[in-house]
């Protein structure tokens, strides 16, 4: 495990993380960590974005006038 230091945290921020951390039954520090845990489980926004542009470039090609068709097959 690491240290981590996060200076210059305005006070009724870190009053409102320690509100929530006791809500959920945890200690600051065992809730921030959760959260940093969350975090770095998701993938960035960046890496998103490259994973459904590969997605896409295994799609058909889709015509509007077929969509359309399809949405007002499914309204039926």
């Amino acid at each position: 495990m690491v240290t981590i230091t996060i200076r210059d945290v305005p006070q009724d921020v870190r009053d409102e993380l320690a509100s929530r951390a006791a809500g959920s039954g945890r200690s600051l520090q065992e809730y921030l960590a959760a959260a940093l845990r969350e975090i770095a489980a998701r993938p960035s926004l960046e890496s998103a974005v490259v994973e459904v542009r590969r997605r896409a470039r295994g799609l058909p090609e889709l015509e509007v006038g077929d969509v359309l068709a399809d949405l007002a097959a499914d309204r039926r």
